[in-house]
């Protein structure tokens, strides 16, 4: 969690050592040893746990490294450019994910250590939106292998799955049982916290790279069966997601027909037949689902007076569909959340919690629901809650606490599920689809499987999923064994293909040429140049913490927030704007230089400087790239790790001997 705001204004977080802290904890350590010491600097790039954090997997310390100017971009291409086609490496929709992810990455950065995160979405909104202005491309020249994959589902897992698969050469074609393409991100979050243009061109991109087929409104299990999939496709992959809501586990609840899913509400709203809702809503959740569902509550409000035919419920049940004029006459409604947890311990994110708040939502914490009450007509017209424990994450009520919440509308948005008509061989029993670790379906040849349709989470780990399963699709598709996951399983920098792009490629290694010629041995030095010395790459395997960095290096310096316009509850009614303001480039380079470069060189010099024997020095202009900015002399080192202490980046590590 992040470093409170109280304490941020007053003071740095990090100390060396702690008052009354000056002896040295072992004798040793008061003994100069370099003059027998053979442990020498090595350069050591591990992941970040930013990196390490995202469901996505996306090089998130290489983008901002880009941004902030410390990698420098190929000639002809633009930083804004660069960082664009870094960060969709692994992740698609930066603008979309800019907006709504909830950002583990902020949650697992290291410079909480200091005082407050990157703001790491703030600076991917900008790469995102500044790609959609300049209207930046995706490569599409990887020759099309003439295979093809139908994709079921054009939501984040089935759009990010066919991206990375058209990287790879494969053509796919998306089947959507929707009229378009962004599953939910179009039809599961409001379109100001979405907005539309954006998610259209963040789509329309990946169809654009060809060989990407779109049918729309076509269900498969119903307007299409499996067995033809399965004749006319190399692979399927299932990125269906889970469209249908949990009902809340209560009597009162079944077969009531103003008691509503939070999915179904929100695709209500969002396909725009849902213009007003009712002027009493309570929701039950605590996520980020049921946090849309209140904020949009209250920007409909209600009508005083409506025919019954067109009450919320029957628009959200598909029979009847508002007319735009009807807003006209809207009225505030008074909308309330329930949540087993604290506000603290909500799912939801926080800041989204804050706006609710601000913009009129009741939130009580620590309650759950036990009873949806009916009047004589099987109507609900309230909610029964009562306070709860929790017992080993089972919630308990509290006798004596019931009470009943008025309620003209009931939501329920504690969980979803997906829709499996005409799939029920692929019924895992639960509404679900089973994946192995490389997202096959077990006992389906030839089928793969992303997204919520596994078990509903993030948009971020759809997309995440999304790019191992192509990754796997490929595998089959070439009749190659499937490789074994890294252990840190994300999108690495490397070194090589970096320098590859300057012209800096080591030189090719012949071993029976070498072997012949009697000047060479097979055994290398630090003089050759067919590989990349002193330099070791254990990203695949080590995320760094933040005790392997110098922080004392880093001063304080507060994050740079985007502005929001969140309404407050006077002004809320009718407020459908989009509430985040993004970063300018200037702004944007400003708060990617707090990153701290975790287990990457940020050419800061500190080991040249402080090097007492001038053993560590710059590599030559010409052959410097990122990763390779400092080299060591051995003949002049000492090994008195003084590089290694003042290294803020954890980069350097006493290695190379006893």
């Amino acid at each position: 969690m992040a470093t409170p705001s109280k304490e941020m204004t007053e003071k740095l977080t990090w100390r060396r050592f702690e008052d009354g802290d000056y002896e040295w904890g072992d004798l040793t350590d008061k003994i100069f040893q370099a003059g027998w010491t053979h442990k020498c600097p090595t350069y050591i790039h591990k992941t970040p746990p930013c990196q390490g954090s995202c469901p996505s997997g996306e090089d998130i310390r290489g983008w901002l490294a880009i941004v902030r100017g410390i990698e420098q971009p190929p000639q002809d291409v633009s930083w804004e450019e660069y960082a664009f086609r870094r960060s969709t490496d692994a992740n698609p929709f930066p603008s979309q994910m800019g907006r709504v992810c909830p950002a583990p990455c902020q949650d697992g950065c290291n410079r909480n250590e200091v005082e407050d995160y990157v703001g790491i979405n703030a600076v991917e909104q900008f790469i995102g939106d500044n790609a959609v202005a300049k209207g930046y491309k995706f490569d599409n020249s990887a020759p099309l292998s003439g295979k093809k994959i139908a994709i079921i589902g054009g939501g984040p897992a089935g759009m990010a799955a066919a991206y990375q698969l058209r990287r790879k050469g494969h053509g796919s074609t998306i089947f959507e049982s929707n009229a378009e393409l962004g599953g939910m991100m179009r039809y599961g979050i409001p379109g100001y916290r979405t907005p539309r243009t954006f998610l259209d061109a963040e789509c329309q991109r990946i169809v654009d790279m060809g060989g990407i087929d779109v049918r729309a409104n076509t269900q498969v299990g119903k307007d299409i069966s499996v067995a033809e999939l399965e004749k006319d496709y190399d692979a399927v992959l299932w990125a269906i997601g889970c469209q249908t809501g949990r009902g809340l586990p209560v009597p009162g609840w079944e077969g009531t027909k103003n008691c509503v899913s939070g999915v179904a509400f929100l695709k209500a709203f969002n396909e725009g037949r849902l213009q007003v809702t009712a002027q009493k809503v309570v929701c039950v959740g605590g996520g980020d689902t049921s946090i849309d569902v209140v904020s949009v509550a209250r920007r409909l409000g209600h009508i005083s007076k409506i025919n019954p035919s067109e009450r919320p419920e029957e628009v959200v049940h598909g029979y009847v569909a508002h007319d735009t004029a009807t807003a006209a006459a809207r009225e505030g409604a008074e909308v309330t959340l329930t949540s087993l947890f604290p506000k603290a311990e909500m799912t939801a994110a926080e800041h989204e919690v804050h706006d609710a708040l601000t913009e009129g939502v009741t939130i009580l914490d620590g309650v759950m629901p036990v009873e949806v009450i009916l009047d004589a007509n099987g109507r609900a017209t309230g909610l029964k809650i009562a306070d709860c424990k929790l017992d080993g994450g089972r919630p308990i009520p509290i006798e004596g606490t019931e009470r009943v919440l008025e309620a003209d509308l009931v939501v329920s948005a504690i969980g979803q599920g997906g829709i499996l008509e005409g799939l029920e061989a692929f019924d895992n029993g639960r509404g679900l689809i089973n994946a192995d670790k490389f997202y096959q379906v077990p006992g389906k040849t030839g089928h793969f499987v992303c997204g919520d349709i596994i078990r509903p989470h993030l948009l971020t780990t759809a997309i995440g999923q999304a790019s191992v399963a192509a990754d796997s699709i490929d595998h089959y598709l070439r009749a190659e064994e499937m490789g074994r996951r890294p252990k840190v399983d994300v999108h690495h920098f490397n070194l090589l293909s970096k320098l590859h792009e300057a012209g800096l490629d080591p030189e090719e290694f012949d071993a029976k040429t070498r072997q012949a010629d009697y000047e060479h041995s097979l055994r290398g030095t630090s003089e050759e140049n067919f590989a990349v010395h002193n330099y070791e790459d254990r990203s695949n395997a080590e995320i760094i913490p933040s005790t392997e960095l110098f922080l004392g290096h880093f001063a304080y310096t507060p994050r740079l927030k985007r502005d929001e316009k969140v309404p407050s509850s006077e002004e809320v009614l009718g407020h459908f704007e989009e509430r985040m303001i993004g970063l300018s480039a200037e702004q944007a380079r400003e708060e990617a230089d707090r990153c701290m470069s975790c287990g990457m060189c940020f050419e800061c010099d500190n080991c040249v400087i402080y090097c007492p024997q001038d053993a560590v020095y710059r590599v030559p202009k010409k052959q410097q790239t990122l990763g390779r900015y400092v080299a060591t002399d051995y003949a002049k080192c000492i090994g008195c790790h003084i590089c290694s202490d003042v290294c803020p980046t954890g980069y350097i590590k006493m290695g190379l001997g006893e």
